[in-house]
């Protein structure tokens, strides 16, 4: 599950160094353990679904110096009265250098309990902005692709810092290792207006944590698209609250014909690293 994509007609609204962190000091994520509960919350279509639920655990680690690590399982039991009940079960995990520049990834899904072939590969930027992928699995391959795509976790830090800006869209290509491993999305993220520190009523236990309600944060939506598709429909869409140290709440995760919620059940925050000169 991941993706979102650019609208060709908007300028790539990619931020320099210099503008992206100003005065300001660097994005820092934070190391946490999340779980989200999933709901329908809308069906339509030829492939609706009647009811829907499943739960979205993430475990992400690490800092700009030694890297950062993303272990994100999700499973989605989906009912339909024409195909009955299927449970997809996707379980990644990533691991994303600090200077955004190469990422190893590795994946495997299946549906009502039938394995897929799992994707398993690592990927790099190379100096002229292209990127270079390896894959292992499903069968060895490799590929090259133009446009300055960015890993996951560059793209997360970017959508920070352009909310921190008062940017209202980020736009740009972005590589996570997902499906098949050889897509490369274009995304266009929408960043609404700035939620202040300990704003907001009735929210969830687990954002009420002094570590969240002391900091910013931002409701974004992100599309993806199929590079170079042209396609005005993205393959599917994410929204979320994005706080400034990279914890999220509040997900919709809108597949087309439905669309599912994500409500925060729990947050576990690791302890912070002790401060280093080579954060990013």
């Amino acid at each position: 599950m991941r993706s979102l994509l650019t609208v060709s007609s908007l300028s790539l609204a990619l931020l320099s160094p210099a503008m992206a962190e100003g005065n300001k000091a660097p994005v820092a994520l934070v190391a946490h353990r999340a779980i989200y509960d999933l709901s329908l919350v809308r069906s339509e279509g030829s492939r609706g679904v009647d009811s829907a639920r499943g739960r979205i655990a993430m475990d992400f680690g690490g800092d700009a110096c030694e890297g950062y690590t993303l272990k994100y399982r999700q499973v989605t039991v989906l009912n339909s009265s024409e195909t009955g009940s299927r449970t997809l079960d996707t379980q990644t995990a990533t691991f994303e250098t600090g200077d955004g520049l190469s990422m190893r990834f590795k994946s495997v899904s299946s549906v009502g309990g039938r394995n897929s072939d799992g994707v398993d590969g690592n990927a790099k930027l190379l100096p002229d902005g292209s990127l270079d992928v390896n894959l292992k699995q499903p069968k060895p391959a490799a590929f090259s692709a133009g446009g300055r795509a960015v890993f996951p976790t560059e793209h997360l830090k970017r959508l920070v810092e352009a909310g921190r800006n008062g940017e209202t869209t980020l736009a740009t290509k972005v590589y996570d290792g997902s499906d098949d491993g050889r897509k490369v999305y274009d995304t266009l993220a929408v960043i609404g207006h700035r939620i202040d520190p300990g704003a907001g009523q009735n929210l969830e236990e687990a954002a009420r944590q002094d570590v969240l309600t002391a900091v910013p944060r931002w409701p974004v939506t992100v599309s993806y698209f199929p590079e170079g598709s042209g396609d005005q429909t993205p393959a599917y869409r994410v929204s979320f609250e994005l706080y400034e140290n990279g914890v999220s709440r509040a997900l919709k995760l809108d597949y087309g014909d439905f669309t599912l919620k994500g409500d925060l059940q729990s947050l576990q925050i690791q302890a912070s690293p002790k401060q280093s000169t080579c954060q990013r």
